[in-house]
């Protein structure tokens, strides 16, 4: 039985996601499918305000880095995209295991009943017969005729046909324009797979579990359950088959609920940790980041009471439009509003909030300094504006370095 601080725990997590250092001096397109392939899975999400997500989380990671190259490796497929923890980017190589996953929902579709499929059969019909005649399609492809609009609520039929046949393994995305998908067929997208390759449900279910722990260094049943949104039932069922093979391994951590698991990769690096080997780099996260997707895990490990406030009416929000965690080390210090103003060379930061408890020194303030513009001169915005700090003690300080 391993017995692991929070320090431990959150220092094995860090590591285990290429977050405990700082990226290497030059980044590099192989260095971007790499960071994906320690996370397993790279989550998407669309608002753009200081950066797209999936961008954004390999920033965190690698530095200064063209965002072009993870478009590149979606096209030339190294990468592709599926349902994982939600909708992310996902290493090639595991496409087996997500093959699996399409065939076992493939009859219903992603958010999309059976019934809505028979009723809309002739939409389907329509699509399938492009794809065959003219190749890849865009939704924004097809023109609306019912007058109709709006959110995912208001998809349009073909929208939703194409989404329900990606869902079930028809299609796939062959490529991102002004980040749009691009539908294909999986044939020719994926010309080599071998229906023979498809490994079993239960070597499916256990070889995830396995992936999901060793992102996350040290983990719960419920926080591997969590990472590729599979049930807990079937998630205790693989990690007593891996515990019984020796590639999980028991564990506790201090003040958190529940066994834990630690995979066997990490041993060494459990060791170095306990030798003084600290995690050491300071960086901004966005709220997709696997840091910080698991709001529970995110209170138990780091004490950071976080969620997402784009949704909540703005009289309403606490911290701000889409907020992004600072890491300093092993800590989450802070968290803050920004927003790119790309024309105008600009990055704003519109407020500033640093956690309670967290003493604020100099060399503290450096280092969210040094994160601040580093993530400002990414984006081709180098004047940073500070607008708000809280509290307003911390003000004079982080001001003095950050402007």
């Amino acid at each position: 039985m391993h017995d692991l601080s929070l320090a431990d725990a959150r220092a094995l997590l860090l590591a285990a996601q290429g977050l405990d250092r700082a990226g290497v001096k030059v980044a590099t397109k192989d260095g971007v499918r790499a960071a994906i392939r320690l996370m397993g899975v790279l989550q998407i999400d669309t608002i753009h305000v200081v950066a797209r997500s999936p961008y954004l989380v390999l920033w965190s990671r690698l530095g200064a880095y063209e965002p072009v190259w993870l478009d590149e490796l979606l096209a030339e497929g190294r990468i592709f995209e599926y349902w994982a923890h939600e909708a992310s980017f996902l290493p090639i190589e595991d496409y087996p295991l997500f093959r699996r996953r399409m065939r076992e929902t493939g009859s219903l579709g992603w958010k999309y009943s059976h019934e809505w499929m028979v009723e809309n059969r002739a939409t389907v019909r329509k699509i399938r017969a492009h794809l065959r005649a003219h190749g890849p399609v865009r939704a924004a492809d097809f023109t609306r005729a019912d007058g109709k609009g709006g959110g995912w609520w208001g998809w349009k039929p073909e929208k939703r046909a194409l989404e329900y046949l990606f869902s079930a393994g028809e299609l796939m995305i062959a490529r991102r324009e002004r980040f749009q998908r691009v539908y294909d067929l999986r044939q020719r997208v994926l010309p080599g797979w071998n229906a023979a390759r498809l490994p079993s449900a239960a070597v499916t279910h256990r070889t995830l579990v396995a992936y999901a722990v060793r992102a996350l260094g040290v983990a719960t049943a419920r926080w591997a359950a969590d990472y590729y949104r599979m049930s807990l039932a079937e998630t205790a069922a693989a990690i007593k088959s891996l515990v019984r093979d020796g590639e999980l391994l028991p564990a506790r951590i201090e003040s958190v609920a529940g066994d834990a698991f630690l995979h066997r990769d990490h041993g060494p690096t459990l060791a170095a940790i306990r030798r003084g080997r600290r995690p050491s780099h300071a960086t901004l996260l966005s709220p997709f980041d696997p840091i910080v997707w698991d709001r529970k895990r995110a209170l138990a490990l780091f004490g950071l009471d976080y969620r997402i406030e784009c949704y909540t009416p703005a009289p309403k929000r606490r911290y701000g439009y889409f907020t992004l965690p600072i890491l300093v080390g092993d800590r989450l210090v802070g968290r803050l509003d920004a927003k790119a103003h790309r024309v105008a060379g600009i990055f704003e930061v519109k407020s500033l909030h640093m956690e309670k408890d967290i003493a604020l020194d100099d060399a503290l303030a450096e280092k969210i300094a040094g994160a601040i513009h580093a993530c400002a001169a990414w984006h081709g915005t180098p004047r940073v504006q500070l607008r708000r700090v809280v509290p307003r003690e911390a003000a004079g300080v982080l001001r003095a370095v950050i402007l």
